[in-house]
């Protein structure tokens, strides 16, 4: 029976076809980090876009316009108004979300929020239908997250890192302000506004299947009443707006 082999490494080096082989491992480990990292970033350089992250430059006036509408207080609404609104589409939102709490935070702060900027309530909906189906909790393969899909790196521009994009005001603040600013940009035009807010500008994949659910599940106006979403209609033929 052999002696238990000393432990002082002084005094048993190890044999020369061991530390070749532990050599050749080592490579072998190594080659297999490299693959992995090549395919991440192959993988990586290939996801689509989505909502509210636009890949290029950051516009200064929309950072200045979101950072203005984070501090500003509750805007004021027509209290009649709002509350016709919000019986009627209380019904509607009810098949998607089922606590009545939760479904008000979202009626309140999409109304309040979108008829401060200008934009049609339903048309938020619409939007949050296609972005989220409504889960304030969602966040996509590429990061957007909340109601509206709004990437994080808005947060750090504006120096607001502390910002939770999950919480339901917070979320539809800026998933508003951006897509009130892509309106304006697109003096009006509203497939070419919900195209920049997806990141797929110069496609219609993205604007079809809002202002299909739009019409289909949120309009409470006539389309004569709303001449952005009749002019699009018009320009770009879309199929949504060939029913109803």
């Amino acid at each position: 029976m052999r002696s238990p082999p000393s432990t002082d490494s002084a005094h048993n080096p190890e044999p020369a076809g061991a530390a070749c082989i532990s050599c050749d491992w080592v490579k072998f480990c190594q080659g297999l980090c490299w693959v992995a990292v090549l395919l991440f970033l192959l993988i990586a350089t290939n996801i689509p876009s989505s909502a509210a992250k636009p890949a290029q430059t950051l516009d200064a006036a929309l950072l200045e316009r979101l950072a203005t509408a984070l501090v500003e207080q509750t805007p004021k609404t027509d209290l009649f108004d709002a509350q016709v609104w919000l019986l009627a589409t209380d019904t509607r939102l009810r098949r998607y979300v089922k606590d009545s709490g939760t479904r008000l935070r979202i009626l309140e702060t999409v109304y309040t929020q979108a008829t401060h900027k200008l934009l049609d309530p339903d048309l938020v909906l619409a939007v949050m239908h296609v972005e989220s189906f409504f889960d304030p909790y969602a966040i996509s393969r590429v990061g957007a997250q909340g109601l509206m899909q709004v990437m994080p790196f808005w947060r750090k521009e504006l120096g607001r890192d502390q910002d939770n994009l999950t919480h339901i005001e917070t979320n539809i603040s800026y998933g508003t302000t951006i897509l009130a600013y892509y309106i304006e940009r697109a003096d009006g035009d509203l497939v070419d506004a919900l195209a920049r807010y997806n990141g797929s500008r110069g496609r219609l994949k993205y604007p079809e299947l809002v202002v299909d659910r739009w019409r289909r599940f949120w309009q409470s106006r006539s389309i004569a009443e709303q001449p952005e979403l009749q002019s699009s209609c018009d320009k770009y033929d879309l199929k949504a707006c060939r029913t109803r």
